[in-house]
């Protein structure tokens, strides 16, 4: 741990994660998309990959290349990821917190489009959740409050109520603009660019407790044991 202000236990009535960098580790994937995609166009490989950082694709895309075919520019990112998406895996202890929370207690608020979230989530062994808030789900997306306060919405929960486990600074400034409690975990980001959240831990598998007490109702164990990735990630 990092640092954790008060919180107490038992307060939150749901969990809101963000996917890429929480729940899977796709950051050095992701790098290596924008980067190659950039290089092929003429950009600077680090701005670009800078300016991705909490934004959903369409969001990068109209502030990096505004002049560019959106559409075009969708299916040459596509092609880059799907060469890369058999190599994510879940985090150590991803897949033990997610199952241990109460169901329909949890949901997802991501960048990342629906389809590829659902499919991420499934090939790395993960839960998949009914709710899930996507980027074509909001109108506006990270650091807009919007996302999370459409999860919280849709699982009947006040976001004052709500947990939210960011990596990034965009989504922790997500979270709190939604009135939400916020964990971040530092696997994409140094522990002092993540200062505004309330508790900042090196690892989910390190969060994993924290957030587990402070759910009612959640499964709790004596430790918290890596989880293997299951399913096909081929």
């Amino acid at each position: 741990m990092r640092w954790a202000r008060t919180v107490e236990d038992g307060t939150a009535a749901a969990v809101l994660f963000d996917v890429d960098g929480v729940l899977i580790d796709t950051a050095d994937a992701h790098g290596r998309v924008w980067r190659a995609w950039a290089r092929a166009r003429g950009l600077d490989p680090e701005a670009v990959w800078a300016a991705t950082q909490g934004r959903r694709r369409a969001d990068i895309l109209r502030l990096v290349a505004p002049e560019r075919d959106p559409a075009e520019e969708h299916r040459a990112l596509d092609r880059l990821m799907a060469a890369e998406e058999p190599g994510f895996r879940a985090f150590d202890g991803a897949a033990g917190l997610l199952r241990a929370l109460p169901p329909g207690r949890w949901a997802v608020v991501t960048s990342s489009r629906a389809e590829p979230t659902a499919q991420r989530l499934a090939r790395t062994g993960l839960p998949v959740p009914e709710v899930r808030v996507c980027a074509e789900d909001v109108f506006e997306g990270k650091p807009s409050p919007e996302g999370y306060l459409t999860a919280a919405a849709r699982l009947g929960v006040d976001p004052a109520r709500c947990l939210v486990v960011e990596d990034a600074p965009a989504g922790i400034a997500a979270g709190l603009a939604a009135g939400c409690t916020v964990y971040a975990v530092a696997t994409t980001h140094r522990p002092e660019e993540l200062r505004d959240a309330q508790g900042c831990f090196g690892s989910l598998a390190e969060a994993a407790r924290a957030v587990r007490r402070h759910v009612r109702g959640a499964r709790h164990t004596g430790h918290v044991r890596p989880d293997r990735p299951q399913g096909d990630t081929s």
